[in-house]
């Protein structure tokens, strides 16, 4: 079953952004407000954060190449304590 509502942490895992950048993006009246659900609870529509998603501009430029790739660290051996 579709969720109706999404928490902050739930909207910004939904979208791919960071929590400040939802928080900023509300501020600047670019995304839709949280729905009061009870007395200290809001959450998002999904419905409005797909509209949302949906009316971005599409991009022409490419992810920076190193997007999603982490850089090992390489083998780390553990000394015995002396």
């Amino acid at each position: 079953m579709k969720p109706i509502y999404l928490d902050l942490q739930g909207t910004t895992s939904f979208l791919s952004l960071s929590e400040s950048t939802v928080q900023k993006l509300i501020r600047e009246n670019v995304f839709p407000k949280p729905r009061l659900l009870s007395g200290r609870r809001v959450g998002w529509l999904v419905r409005e954060l797909e509209d949302w998603a949906e009316s971005r501009p599409v991009s022409d430029a490419l992810p920076p190449p190193n997007t999603g790739a982490k850089k090992s660290k390489g083998t780390r051996t553990l000394q015995p304590a002396e």
